[in-house]
């Protein structure tokens, strides 16, 4: 009989790492929080949150209160760890493994024969054996399954998250899981810790096959989302609505078109393919074709304002919503950042920025002529051409009849503007 899990440590508190310490803790689990930033660290201990997500407040709140959850900026000893930090793009596209590799040099100290390390981040192939054998230089008294295979004393996975922004605690426990280990026994030792509170069905496959799982997830949406972009620089082309042209084709039985929008943000949909393509640059036309169109959005959708604003003397723009998706308040990778700074280079009057889940411009909007964020019935009184970058809540309820009069680019068909 397996030990139960007595003790999670969870590294890397951010969109994923903290509702998954979170749901682990309320199910009665004792789990310690870890993350190298201070602020997020002692905020998560007063019971408060960092992120925008419905419901975690309450849910962290109740597991500090308890006990349950605790956060520090070191790891210490538990029966598993989980691996949620960042996996960015370097230059030229390359995958940085920088934060894995830290998180495998800090918590291999602490660990003990018969521990369950799970990787959830997203990680090209080859990543999570590559984890282990950071391991083992840090630690050659343990055996790890890179080469002990099922005789290691250590077991190593790899359970890629597939969350939705907004819906994330209910998917946490919803979703089917995909568990890859790096031997079988590795594979069930995750799938015994996932039952803690995982719902739907864990589906056991190699370390390997689960890292391809998530990046073909990514990159089959943002080959779609590519389509749809596509067609929307089609239609304005032609003079067609693009969202009548959605809307229709979609009435056929094996047709699902995406709605099209600004570009592709996000840390995972935006950034993914690339692992994939870096992995096999040879047989991946396709796949890079699609981050070309996606990232090429958001110049579109600017040059479409700057036309707009020929003619004008000094014109006000509202740019509304910064979030790469409604209702949240996740800027990476947002193409109405790289819009709005598009327009700074390129526009002579104010840049009104709406955007109601941050408090504040992202640094990379700091300094920029004539950017500074406002609320909404400021920027809609102020502006002569009015550009809806995400469809948040706040802008989809208000009164469309303030846009009259105005220049109107609407990239997420909220309005069925004409202008995409």
């Amino acid at each position: 009989m397996t030990p139960p899990f007595e003790k999670i440590c969870v590294v890397g508190l951010g969109y994923v790492g903290l509702p998954t310490a979170a749901v682990i803790a309320g199910r009665g689990v004792p789990v310690l929080g870890v993350d190298i930033n201070t602020v997020i660290v002692e905020t998560i201990n007063r019971g408060r949150i960092h992120i925008v997500e419905p419901g975690l407040e309450d849910l962290v709140n109740g597991a500090v209160t308890s006990g349950n959850l605790k956060a520090a900026t070191a790891p210490e000893a538990a029966d598993a760890f989980i691996i949620a930090v960042p996996t960015p793009f370097a230059d030229g596209n390359k995958p940085d493994l920088t934060h894995l590799k830290a998180a495998a040099k800090a918590l291999a100290p602490v660990l003990k024969e018969g521990d369950l390390i799970v990787i959830e981040s997203t990680s090209p192939v080859g990543t999570t054996r590559a984890f282990s054998q950071w391991l083992a230089g840090h630690r050659p008294d343990l055996t790890f399954p890179h080469d002990a295979g099922e005789e290691s004393r250590v077991r190593v996975a790899h359970s890629p998250e597939r969350v939705l922004p907004g819906h994330v605690l209910r998917e946490l426990a919803q979703n089917d899981r995909v568990v890859g280990g790096l031997s079988p026994r590795c594979a069930a030792r995750a799938v015994e810790f996932y039952q803690i509170f995982v719902e739907g069905e864990c589906l056991i496959t190699d370390a390997a096959t689960a890292e391809l799982v998530k990046l073909a997830e990514n990159a089959y949406r943002d080959v779609n989302i590519a389509f749809a972009n596509e067609l929307s620089r089609v239609a304005g082309h032609l003079g067609v609505d693009v969202w009548d042209v959605v809307e229709l084709a979609n009435r056929h039985p094996r047709v699902d078109i995406l709605k099209p929008g600004p570009g592709v943000g996000g840390h995972c949909i935006a950034v993914d393919p690339w692992f994939i393509v870096d992995s096999a640059p040879e047989v991946t036309d396709l796949i890079r074709a699609a981050r070309r169109v996606n990232d090429a959005k958001p110049a579109y959708v600017a040059n479409l304002v700057l036309n707009a604003a020929r003619g004008r003397d000094r014109p006000a723009v509202a740019c509304l919503g910064l979030a790469y998706k409604a209702d949240t308040d996740d800027l990476r990778e947002s193409p109405a950042v790289e819009i709005v700074k598009l327009l700074a280079d390129g526009l002579e009057g104010d840049i009104l920025v709406v955007e109601p889940h941050v408090d504040a411009l992202p640094a990379s909007l700091e300094g920029l002529a004539g950017v500074r964020m406002t609320d909404l019935e400021e920027a809609i009184s102020k502006a002569q051409i009015v550009v809806l970058l995400a469809d948040h809540q706040a802008f989809l309820s208000m009164d469309t009849s303030m846009l009259e009069g105005k220049a109107v680019i609407d990239t997420r068909g909220a309005w069925r503007s004409r202008a995409l």
